[in-house]
């Protein structure tokens, strides 16, 4: 079971469900998100993730063109999640919120070339430079 929640506890989240793909995403908008770093999030299947508690959510339209839904905790502004309307199939979670951190190993970097010059990209992992090939519905 993979389980977490905000900071405050009033949104919590699992899922028996094992993880996609893990991925650094350096686009603007998760800069935003991660305080000027590339966000991590962790790609599960949607079906069977069980959410407790109010979640905010802020739509807007995405460099891919996807019509994306991120929600957070209206109480202590936390992001927890971003789904794509294409895959609704698919969750993304934010790796700082999961409670084993170790769940999360990046196996990509996406949106390199919105980057900043000093950012940090690992490169033993696979990187684009915008919207990678969709991840696999099941884990490889």
């Amino acid at each position: 079971m993979v389980a977490g929640g905000c900071l405050c506890g009033a949104v919590r989240y699992r899922t028996d469900a094992e993880p996609i793909i893990t991925r650094l995403c350096w686009c603007r908008l998760c800069q935003y998100i991660a305080a000027g770093n590339a966000a991590v999030s962790v790609c599960f299947p949607s079906a069977g993730m069980s959410i407790t508690g109010t979640t905010s959510d802020f739509q807007s339209t995405a460099d891919s063109g996807n019509r994306m839904h991120r929600r957070f905790c209206p109480t202590c502004g936390t992001h927890l999640f971003s789904e794509a309307e294409v895959r609704p199939h698919l969750i993304f979670v934010r790796a700082g919120t999961l409670d084993d951190p170790e769940v999360a190993r990046p196996a990509a970097t996406i949106w390199t070339a919105s980057a900043p010059s000093w950012a940090c990209v690992n490169e033993s992992l696979p990187s684009f430079e915008g919207q990678p090939p969709p991840p696999a519905s099941h884990p490889a």
